[in-house]
């Protein structure tokens, strides 16, 4: 069975976000080691406070079982927030890069 309601939406919000840069805006983001810099920052900061929200062995976040995989990394957190993670941050500093003026892009 799929998980439609937590799993599907999150895939599809990486999809999206990828596929926007990668057709639509072109900024290269992906390019640069700033952003994979940030990226694992914000990793470094979400892997404590959400394996405190969602530990198992006393949650503040409780997921539906028939909404998630299941599949949890590290310390209990269900792997679909780290995409819905990577796609907010992601989308943000996309649109962040795109309303730069151009000279400054460079």
């Amino acid at each position: 069975m799929i998980p439609w309601g937590y799993t599907v939406p999150a895939v599809v919000a990486v999809v999206v976000v990828v596929l926007t840069e990668v057709v639509v805006l072109k900024t290269g983001l992906f390019r640069k080691p700033a952003y994979w810099i940030t990226m694992a920052i914000v990793f470094g900061f979400q892997i404590p406070v959400d394996g405190w929200l969602t530990k198992l062995s006393a949650p503040i976040v409780l997921y539906a079982p028939e909404h998630v995989t299941g599949w949890r990394f590290p310390w209990d957190i269900p792997v679909e927030d780290f995409f819905f993670g990577y796609a907010l941050v992601t989308a943000v500093l996309l649109l962040w890069e795109r309303s730069r003026p151009r000279e400054e892009a460079r």
